[in-house]
């Protein structure tokens, strides 16, 4: 069983606030999507940072690939809107707050291919 079809059957939407165990799932299935992500933009194992913050109780955390010009994250929304991945421009790996805001479904986690041609189309290279 490939990577993809094991995070295929993780529901990034279900909620994991207050949920050690589903929280530490999602951190675990997120991670490797974005590495997943990452190597459908291109990117090698040095051009990125891949962090994890698994944050307070009440919350998801985040996973975030962070390279020179690119920061994309993911979190369940506390107002389960369908915005969970972020991504948007950045002047490199200190950069946090970057170019504008663009928001993807979390669905798209499924489909890292899918995920990169979005973020080109919205960033231009």
């Amino acid at each position: 069983m490939s990577q993809t079809d094991a995070a295929e059957r993780f529901d990034f939407r279900k909620p994991v606030s207050y949920d050690a165990e589903g929280k530490r799932r999602f951190h675990r299935h997120a991670r490797r999507q974005l590495l997943a992500l990452a190597a459908a933009l291109g990117l090698e194992p040095g051009d990125y940072d891949l962090r994890a913050n698994a944050a307070g109780i009440a919350v998801s955390g985040e996973a975030t690939i962070h390279a020179d010009r690119l920061y994309v994250q993911v979190s369940q929304p506390a107002t389960r809107a369908d915005t969970g991945i972020l991504f948007r421009t950045c002047e490199g790996r200190r950069d946090y707050t970057g170019g504008r805001n663009n928001f993807a479904s979390l669905d798209l986690l499924h489909r890292p291919q899918e995920l990169a041609d979005l973020i080109r189309r919205h960033i231009a290279p």
